[in-house]
């Protein structure tokens, strides 16, 4: 055999092992374990936090202690996250309030145009009370300007809340047209949400499960217990967070 031939014959087989140990070494590799979620931080604020909570009995809660209601326990939430922070509530609300209702209350009472966060969950009554759906699809909008003007002019600072479906209670006892008309609300406000740049945090879903899961309903078998605004709280959180950690 040529000699030369031998010594590429050689190197061709030393290459050949080379390749092999390569690809053992990568074979071995242990795969990295799936980082942990990140923990939710807040940071240290100069200035008190002001958090203003705009709605009807579903904001007010309704057959529930003060402190159960979801602007009370996300506040509490939001303190225990940085305790050298000052978090102030206000709540501009009441058990059967419309979009009008509120849209008056909040021309009467003139709310400061300095809020850090703001979250609106309204609507239900519109629909409760038959009003007609043009009055939402005219009035939520307004609703909205009105809270991002109040919310230091920053539409950033404002979350919309979907509405609960009371159709899955006992007083609803399962009413179809109930749920099909909360769907209608909430689509549109989601949309709108959508299409304006404004965070959308959707509960529904939770509320859909109150005749399987009573212990979501309160004593009056029609609003949420404190159970489900902490399961609210726990889907609006993260978003505050963001919202106030800018």
């Amino acid at each position: 055999m040529d000699y030369t031939l031998k010594i590429g014959l050689l190197f061709l087989s030393l290459l050949f092992i080379d390749c092999q140990s390569d690809n053992t070494e990568i074979k071995s590799v242990v795969p990295s374990q799936n980082p942990k979620p990140t923990e939710l931080t807040l940071p240290t604020k100069s200035k008190p936090i002001k958090y203003l909570a705009l709605g009807d009995s579903y904001t007010i809660g309704q057959s529930v202690c003060e402190s159960c209601r979801f602007p009370e326990q996300l506040k509490n939430k939001l303190y225990n996250l940085n305790t050298q922070n000052t978090i102030s509530l206000d709540i501009i609300a009441k058990t059967g309030w419309t979009t009008s209702s509120l849209i008056s209350a909040i021309s009467n009472q003139k709310p400061s145009n300095d809020y850090d966060l703001i979250t609106l969950l309204i609507g239900v009554n519109n629909q409760y009370q038959g009003n007609s759906f043009s009055v939402y699809e005219k009035e939520f909008p307004d609703l909205v300007t009105k809270a991002i003007l109040l919310a230091k002019g920053d539409k950033s600072n404002l979350i919309v809340v979907s509405i609960p479906d009371y159709a899955f209670t006992p007083f609803g006892n399962g009413n179809k047209k109930i749920s099909t008309e909360i769907d209608q609300y909430n689509s549109y406000a989601q949309n709108y949400c959508a299409k304006n740049d404004i965070v959308f945090v959707n509960i529904t879903e939770i509320t859909r499960q109150g005749i399987s899961n009573t212990s979501l309903v309160a004593s009056d078998n029609l609003h949420p217990s404190e159970k489900a605004y902490t399961l609210f709280v726990e889907r609006i959180l993260p978003k505050a967070v963001s919202v106030l950690q800018k």
